[in-house]
């Protein structure tokens, strides 16, 4: 495994200057923004995609500093019932493919999208629930007409510019948001559709991770290290679903965390070692989303705190055995 970082919150730095600052940190890859939810500061495949010359530099540099690339990351909502929306970041997802292809990447993460509740929607509409009977006619209605149409024509034209790993962010509020309806979506599309596994978004629906982890070898195309913390009193009165502001931690049920702030080491110390019965030994990518530290602070401590836990050799011979 190696140490990764998503470069978002450092987008106030130029790209050589945040490149040479993880790697003085020990980091060994970099997971790009490349445009939709996910800022493209650092790598703008506008700029990129079709020029050569640039692609090149844009190599040079990253090697130069001692880093690789793990994956470029576009989370969007490519089923938005908004045909405008839609379209744009469809767009930003095979612009993302195009340049990940030019630079020898082999890994495209996002998000599954979600639909609304008919041709007529201007909204996303997410399920959560069995009952009333409109609701799993509406879910299915999604599935159907519309995810997995999408995901088969987006896999196919992935794999025409060279991608066939799609790492699909299981994310509430969208069709993909646990092992369950990624395995689904793989089972419909095909072995293209595989997880970025972020622990954080399945840590407040109350999913032992480890277990989830084993549960989906072969299906772990990229993997987050963002923490969640559940606040005990507020989830007692209020349980985990929580609409309430990111920015007013104290009324909420839960709230993300860096690594190490809302679990401990010996859970990190479980997810790594799950990791490995899984076979996953690609990048562990951290995703600083913590509203109490800046970006530095959060990707220093989340560094150091990884450092001594992931497990980056390959395992020796069972001498013992």
């Amino acid at each position: 495994m190696k140490l990764g970082v998503l470069t978002v919150p450092l987008q106030d730095m130029e790209a050589k200057d945040a490149f040479t600052y993880l790697a003085g940190l020990g980091v060994q890859s970099i997971e790009l923004g490349a445009g939709c939810y996910t800022n493209d500061r650092h790598l703008d495949p506008a700029h990129l995609v079709g020029d050569k010359a640039k692609i090149a530099a844009f190599k040079s540099m990253v090697k130069d500093c001692g880093l690789e690339i793990s994956a470029l990351s576009c989370h969007g909502n490519p089923v938005h019932p908004d045909a405008v929306r839609a379209k744009n970041d469809h767009e930003v997802f095979l612009r993302a493919c195009d340049v990940a292809q030019a630079l020898g990447v082999d890994t495209v993460v996002t998000f599954s999208g979600c639909p609304g509740d008919g041709a007529d929607a201007h909204s996303p509409n997410w399920i959560t629930c069995a009952w009333p009977e409109d609701y799993p006619k509406l879910l299915e209605w999604q599935w159907n007409e519309v995810l997995i149409p999408y995901w088969k024509t987006a896999s196919s034209a992935a794999a025409e510019r060279g991608i066939r790993r799609i790492a699909l962010e299981m994310h509430p509020g969208f069709m993909v948001y646990n092992p369950g309806t990624l395995k689904r979506l793989r089972a419909a599309v095909g072995d293209s559709i595989g997880a970025n596994f972020d622990p954080s978004h399945l840590i407040w629906q109350g999913v032992d991770i480890p277990a989830a982890i084993r549960s989906m070898k072969g299906c772990i195309y990229h993997f987050h290290a963002k923490d969640t913390f559940i606040d005990p009193q507020n989830a007692r009165v209020n349980g985990v679903l929580d609409t309430g502001s990111m920015e007013k931690l104290e009324n909420r049920s839960w709230y993300f965390r860096t690594v190490g702030y809302g679990n401990d080491a010996k859970f990190w110390k479980d997810v790594v070692s799950a990791l490995r019965l899984a076979d996953y030994d690609r990048s562990i990518s951290i995703e600083h989303e913590d509203a109490f530290m800046s970006g530095r602070e959060g990707l220093e401590k989340a560094v150091s705190f990884l450092k001594g836990i992931i497990i980056q050799e390959k395992p020796g011979a069972a001498y013992w055995a």
